[in-house]
């Protein structure tokens, strides 16, 4: 067991850097506390379909890291629409301890170990929503909105539109680049750049569509 848990810290710490990051000790703890709750829990409530530890640093931690750059670039109230298994919600809360990020899901299990991680990792700037997200009504519009492998881009748009202001930026995580969704988009929303993502220990394409409002 404390082989795997070297290994983990060790691919985490490399695959980081090379995506740029420089992670601190408590980050990176965090994010291998996260890493142990998923895989416990999952086994449960079925929240990834990805079931070897080894393969979660990759494909989790480090897909959700991919996207540090551009959220470097956000604002203070991040929203993280479908959030599942926290993905890349926890990991960008974790990044950015001064910013804000409510993680929103439908599925009841999935709030539970949300709610859990928060606790658990002591995460102050995270709040849990339970609810369909074309029924949440928050306080104040956010400045980012962020979701993985969650809807073709046409529904993330119209499901969220009602959560944003004219400043509002959309961050779609995507696998291969999805010229068909873009076309659907609808009339008010126009995709302001596509970033390649190089994943450490990802073969497979992965694209972040920055989405934002015309009007």
């Amino acid at each position: 067991m404390a082989m795997g848990l070297v290994s983990h810290a060790d691919e985490l710490k490399q695959g980081a850097s090379l995506l740029g990051i420089d992670l601190s000790s408590i980050q990176q703890q965090q994010l291998l506390d996260y890493l142990t709750l998923l895989n416990k829990w999952n086994k449960a409530y079925n929240l990834t379909a990805v079931r070897d530890p080894a393969e979660m640093v990759s494909r989790h931690l480090l897909d959700s890291l991919s996207v540090v750059s551009q959220a470097e670039l956000g604002g203070a109230r991040w929203l993280d629409v479908g959030s599942g298994g926290g993905m890349p919600g926890i990991p960008l809360a974790i990044m950015f301890p001064e910013r804000n990020f409510t993680l929103l899901d439908s599925n009841g299990k999935k709030t539970r170990f949300l709610t859990q991680v928060k606790l658990e990792l002591k995460l102050a700037n995270v709040e849990v929503v339970h609810s369909r997200v074309e029924q949440f009504i928050p306080a104040q519009p956010f400045t980012d909105i962020t979701s993985r492998a969650f809807s073709s881009l046409e529904d993330f748009a119209n499901w969220t539109r009602h959560l944003s202001d004219s400043a509002t930026r959309w961050l779609a995580m995507k696998g291969i680049q999805p010229d068909d969704e873009v076309q659907a988009l609808p009339a008010d929303f126009q995709l302001e750049r596509c970033v390649v993502l190089k994943v450490p220990g990802c073969q497979g394409q992965r694209h972040l569509l920055i989405l934002r409002r015309t009007s």
